[in-house]
């Protein structure tokens, strides 16, 4: 079955896509083989599209896929919400936002939720972002959860990292420095029809100019109103010219992938660590007053080790 899916999936099969991402969400048995025979792929651009809330992200997203459409092109998007306290579950559902397009042949929409990850970006994300490439989109866009300058994860996942900001925003431009203002590939001053949207814009291209980019790439700031379709296209222009100006650098190419490896590895270290368990150790010394974090933490760390080596050494004698 999974073969098939695998199959469906090289063939730009949507169900196919579909049906694999839920497998790699939920970790179901076989996952793990499918995505170890996915193909590289440097056809598809990736996007993230990230900023503050109120930027009018998801306004801007819908306005690219139009005009991608138009254009013949195929569009797929991540679009990464806020978890349900609850259930873990997307709790707001882009793909509302964005529900003239999700019937279209050459759209492929997913929400994903953050499930409390703090860099704004779902746990499986570099997982779901290679399936969709290996289903050959032209363009896959990855909108993440509007929660300030701790999305900077979104940089290791895309080849391009957008970053929308509001005229309003000129105050933050030094908080932002730090963050969202060191990830930007390109910078689009969104709701640029506000007061003051001009003098922003310029006061952000004398910012941008002072980043050193690998490639010599200046980073471009563009105006748009998305609401009234306004400067999508040269943002567009702009994404390709990026794409094609860090196509073949190796070092960026390098630290992208060692990034990515990083981020699965520290998450299958991770996958045994039980919380609730923790609590119940937590609990019962604090109980006999004898709790200190660090200790713990180290004590714990050491016995997970020595489980795991036994565990191992057990396999290898078996």
């Amino acid at each position: 079955m999974y073969q098939e899916l695998l199959t469906g999936l090289l063939n730009g099969d949507i169900r196919s896509l579909a049906r694999c991402i839920s497998l790699v969400e939920n970790e179901a048995a076989g996952y793990e083989s499918i995505l170890e025979q996915l193909p590289g792929n440097n056809h598809t651009k990736v996007v993230g599209v990230t900023g503050p809330p109120g930027a009018g992200k998801s306004t801007l997203v819908n306005a690219l896929i139009t005009s991608l459409l138009e254009a013949d092109k195929s569009v797929a998007i991540i679009a990464v919400d806020p978890s349900s306290p609850f259930n873990f579950g997307a709790l707001l559902g882009d793909r509302i936002r964005m529900g003239q397009h999700f019937n279209h042949p050459k759209v492929f929409i997913r929400s994903m939720a953050s499930r409390g990850a703090l860099g704004g970006l779902s746990p499986k994300i570099i997982e779901v972002s290679d399936l969709v490439k290996a289903a050959g989109f032209d363009y896959l866009f990855i909108e993440t959860v509007g929660v300030g300058q701790s999305e900077v994860e979104v940089a290791g996942v895309a080849d391009t990292t957008v970053v929308v900001v509001v005229p309003e925003a000129g105050d933050e431009i030094q908080t932002m420095k730090a963050g969202l203002m060191e990830i930007a590939d390109i910078f689009v001053v969104n709701k640029a029809d506000r007061e003051q949207a001009d003098i922003f814009a310029k006061n952000l291209r004398l910012l941008a100019h002072t980043k050193h980019q690998p490639g010599g790439w200046e980073i471009p700031v563009i105006k748009s109103v998305a609401i009234q379709n306004t400067g999508i296209t040269d943002i567009i222009h702009a994404v390709d010219a990026h794409h094609k100006a860090v196509t073949g650098q190796h070092q960026r190419q390098l630290i992208l992938l060692a990034d990515r490896a990083y981020q699965l590895i520290q998450h299958k270290r991770m996958k045994d660590i039980n919380k609730q368990l923790l609590m119940s150790e937590i609990q019962q010394l604090l109980e006999q007053n004898s709790f200190n974090l660090y200790r713990y933490i180290n004590e714990s760390v050491v016995s997970r080790k020595g489980v795991s080596r036994k565990g191992a050494k057990k396999n290898k004698g078996a």
